[in-house]
C-alpha cells in the first residue's frame, strides 16, 4: 500500500516528466474534488494526502540510499492540491459555486506549482537540500504554498487590470 499511494497509484510510472505528470493527474482529481465538495472537501483532502504521504514515504523508502526517486509522486500530489486550496478558498469565500473553477485558477496554480518546484527557490531549495524522508514532501509543500499565493496575487493583478 505504501509504493501504491507513493506512486500515485501507477502516475509516478509515466514517462518522461514523472512530476509533472503525477502535479496534472493531481490538478485533474483537486479540481474534482472542488466540484464535489468546494474547497472543505479539497482542503481535508490535502490534509489527509499530506499525513499518508509522509507515512507513505517513510516506510516506501525504509533502507534506500536516495529516498528521493522520481517515481514517488505523492508529493507532488500534496503540493498540488495545497496550491489548489488558495483559488478553491477564494472562489468559496466569494461564494461562487463549486461547480464553477475557471481555468485561469487551476491552470495558474499548475504552471507556478512546477515552477517553484523545478526552480526550487529559497525554503523549498532548502527543503530538497535537506534530503531524507522528510524533505521528499516539504519541499513540494513549500512549492505549493508559493505557488498558491503566486496564484493569488496574479489574479489580483490580472483583476486590477481588467477592471
Amino acid at each position: 500500500m505504501d509504493r501504491l499511494l507513493c506512486i500515485w497509484f501507477g502516475t509516478g510510472l509515466l514517462r518522461p516528466a514523472p512530476g509533472t505528470w503525477g502535479s496534472a493527474i493531481a490538478v485533474a482529481l483537486g479540481v474534482l474534488l472542488h466540484r464535489i465538495g468546494h474547497f472543505p472537501l479539497l482542503a481535508l483532502a490535502t490534509i489527509a494526502v499530506t499525513i499518508a504521504g509522509f507515512w507513505a514515504v517513510r516506510r516506501y523508502t525504509a533502507g534506500m540510499a536516495d529516498p528521493d526517486r522520481s517515481e514517488i509522486v505523492i508529493d507532488e500530489v500534496a503540493g498540488q492540491w495545497l496550491a489548489l486550496c488558495f483559488p478553491s478558498a477564494a472562489f468559496f469565500f466569494a461564494q461562487i459555486p463549486s461547480d464553477n473553477f475557471p481555468y485561469p485558477g487551476w491552470l495558474a496554480a499548475f504552471a507556478f506549482f512546477r515552477l517553484f518546484d523545478i526552480w526550487k527557490p529559497w525554503l523549498v531549495g532548502r527543503a530538497d537540500r535537506e534530503g531524507g524522508v522528510d524533505g521528499v514532501m516539504k519541499d513540494d509543500l513549500w512549492a505549493g504554498l508559493f505557488a498558491g499565493i503566486a496564484t493569488l496575487i496574479a489574479a489580483a493583478i490580472a483583476h486590477l487590470v481588467l477592471l
